[in-house]
């Protein structure tokens, strides 16, 4: 997996100060997309060990409230087998700490189901340890810059936990 970019105390995709990885690839392609650099799955630099780390360090300070994913797709296939032992060391090191997800697929359809387009063998971990999935494409015509954390109307913020709750419940 290639990232494009990492930012660190980051306000602007999920709630508080957060470290983003901006991971690359993507075959969505929508239109209007403000980072169409990281379609292209060799975008950026590699993902190593030694960026993971840096990454986990990045979120120790009590006021991190946790890490946010997007890009890029993270939740194409091919990335997912590493985002997953991302998250998994997030949640075993820093378990206080949130884990968001921005994707393009939608939950119920591409994702949580197994005959989904983006589900593979690591994507229940991944809705299971996740906190927040933030789920839609773009849609241009559906812009609107007053939406928290999302960039079109379309796009839903999933508490990932509340969601996981019903299931077991009902």
């Amino acid at each position: 997996m290639n990232y494009g970019a990492i930012k660190y105390c980051d306000i602007a995709n999920g709630t508080g100060v957060r470290t983003n990885l901006f991971v690359s690839g993507c075959t969505h392609h929508c239109k209007g997309c403000f980072q169409p650099e990281t379609w292209a799955f060799d975008y950026g630099e590699p993902y190593t060990q030694e960026i993971e780390d840096k990454i986990i360090e990045s979120l120790e300070p009590d006021y991190i409230e946790g890490l946010t994913i997007l890009g890029g797709e993270p939740m194409e296939p091919i990335n997912q087998v590493e985002i997953v032992k991302l998250i998994r060391r997030v949640k075993s090191e820093l378990n206080n700490k949130s884990v968001w997800i921005y994707t393009g697929y939608t939950y119920e359809t591409d994702l949580a189901d197994a005959n989904g387009k983006a589900h593979c063998n690591v994507t229940d971990e991944i809705l299971d340890l996740a906190d927040v999935l933030v789920d839609g494409e773009f849609v241009e015509e559906l812009k609107d810059i007053s939406l928290l954390f999302r960039g079109s109307s379309n796009q839903r913020i999933l508490n990932l936990k509340e969601i996981r709750g019903q299931s077991r419940n009902g």
